[in-house]
């Protein structure tokens, strides 16, 4: 698991002590051109990025994305454990 931010180093630390996180962060990253990678929805005043979030096969092919443009439409991590453990247990 990694997450993307275009937030500041300050910003992005916050984040991770505020939410005990315990995996990278990668901040400072601009918002157009991740946009123009893996697509999303971008707002410009002020200027973030809003929800993308993907599950990967070990191959690096993606099972599941979500893009939200708003406030709902975002994987929630029980759910996407239980799903991973789903597929896993497919074979998928």
């Amino acid at each position: 698991m990694v997450a993307l931010s275009v937030d500041s180093e300050e910003d992005a630390q916050k984040m991770v002590d505020r939410h005990k996180l315990t995996f990278p962060v990668l901040y400072g990253l601009n918002a157009r051109e991740i946009v123009a990678t893996i697509g999303g929805y971008i707002n410009e005043e002020p200027l973030y990025l809003h929800p993308s979030g993907f599950i990967l096969r070990q191959n690096g092919t993606i099972v599941l994305l979500v893009q939200s443009s708003g406030a709902i439409g975002r994987l929630v991590a029980n759910d996407t454990l239980g799903l991973i453990q789903h597929y896993q247990e497919q074979g998928k």
